[in-house]
């Protein structure tokens, strides 16, 4: 029996290997690690374009059409020409509450929500595509698809 559940591990650890190396393919990431976006010819990768969709299903509401801002919320095209990908991550996990000229200005915890946080790392590359310039507004075009 314990012979046939290592072999079921070893299997399976090889499985998630592969499968995370093939999914790495399609999340490019910097050298420390940070994701980062393929843009060419104004089409991106996987990552980025799940991104554009997860960002507009929710952060859009308060964070405007392309992350360009709105009244309830920064632009986060510009937030992230400052933020690296750690301060991002807190601020999503956490929230956010400043005292503002106008009063309290909350950024909600989407820590415990999957829809945020399973795609999280592609939200990120569309956001800094957008505040790096290499994206321009509207919705992108997937590479080769």
């Amino acid at each position: 029996m314990k012979r046939r559940l290592g072999l079921l591990t070893g299997a399976l650890t090889v499985g998630t290997v592969a499968c995370f190396a093939a999914l790495a393919q399609d999340a490019p990431t910097t050298p420390d690690g940070t994701p980062t976006y393929i843009v060419k010819d104004g089409q991106v990768d996987k990552g980025t374009y799940n991104g554009y969709r997860r960002f507009h299903a929710t952060c859009h509401t308060c964070h405007g059409f392309d992350a360009s801002g709105s009244s309830f919320a920064p632009s986060l095209a510009d937030s992230l020409k400052r933020l690296s990908y750690d301060e991002f991550k807190e601020v999503v996990v956490n929230g956010r509450q400043n005292q503002g000229a106008t009063g309290d200005k909350v950024m909600p915890s989407f820590g415990l929500d999957p829809n945020i946080m399973d795609h999280l790392d592609d939200i990120y590359r569309y956001l800094k595509a957008r505040a790096d310039g290499a994206l321009p507004g509207g919705r992108p075009q997937r590479i080769g698809g």
